[in-house]
């Protein structure tokens, strides 16, 4: 029978969403499933800045999802616009959380299903803003597979960043097309306004030693931040928390327009 370990106590397919209030964040907690002594250790913080309705916008949904079975472990992070996290939650939770598969299983639906899960809910959501013509969506999301994988998705302005041995990697950049990185792109149908902001990147990537850390962050991170510069202020943060919470208190600094809402995940 396998240990199934939701954190953040969250009932199943329901979303998990932690909406920023009076700048509370959640720190990190230590594991309660019994982990195999080989399984690479994750850390993560995250942090959302309180009441951002004044910016035009609803506030960001944060979600921290983990199960283990036996001796596989996924974790799904994301940063989503509050309109269309619930749906690329729940498709992620009905594929892969709950259902006992097997790791080799996992790995060749991971990025498929996350790209299928954005397209969906993207395309629910529009069907339903059909006279907001301003409405561009935006959410980026993070699957670690047992310490070894990740599979990203970008869209909009969202957007998750690797450090790699100090150097920042974002999905879909053409230095990142390597043997070992295999990237899918999609502009959505729509007039060319859409095109920029509808962009869904979806890649995968192999954890090494030289990955260090990620970092998911709504537009009012990088509106303000390069992704080097974002991921030079904080590589010296061992604490993912703190590391969460420098990144939003700099974007508040350099007097971010946007939603700022991040999470960042350490691989120790």
């Amino acid at each position: 029978m396998g240990l199934r370990d939701l954190h953040l106590k969250l009932k199943a397919f329901k979303l998990r969403r932690f909406l920023g209030r009076g700048g509370r964040s959640k720190k990190a907690e230590p594991d309660i499933a019994k982990r195999p002594s080989w399984m690479m250790p994750i850390s993560h913080g995250y942090h959302v800045v309180e009441d951002q309705s004044f910016r035009g916008s609803p506030d960001d949904s944060v979600v921290v999802q983990r199960e283990q079975i036996e001796e596989i472990e996924m974790w799904f992070f994301g940063v989503f616009d509050a309109r269309i996290g619930d749906g690329v939650t729940k498709y992620m939770q009905s594929h892969f959380f709950g259902r006992n598969l097997k790791l080799s299983q996992i790995r060749r639906k991971s990025q498929e299903t996350m790209r299928k899960a954005y397209l969906g809910a993207r395309a629910k959501v529009k069907e339903s803003q059909k006279e907001d013509e301003t409405w561009r969506p935006g959410s980026a999301s993070v699957m670690v597979i047992n310490g070894e994988k990740l599979v990203i998705a970008n869209m909009g302005d969202y957007r998750a960043v690797v450090c790699r041995d100090g150097v920042a990697h974002q999905i879909g950049t053409g230095h990142q097309q390597t043997t070992k990185r295999h990237w899918y792109r999609r502009f959505f149908s729509g007039t060319k306004q859409y095109h920029k902001a509808s962009e869904l990147a979806v890649g995968a990537e192999k954890i090494d030693s030289n990955t260090e850390f990620v970092l998911i962050a709504s537009t009012g991170i990088w509106d303000v931040m390069k992704n080097q510069e974002a991921v030079s202020l904080v590589r010296h943060l061992e604490d993912p928390q703190e590391a969460a919470e420098c990144l939003a208190k700099e974007a508040l600094t350099r007097m971010s327009k946007s939603n700022i809402s991040c999470v960042v995940i350490r691989f120790d």
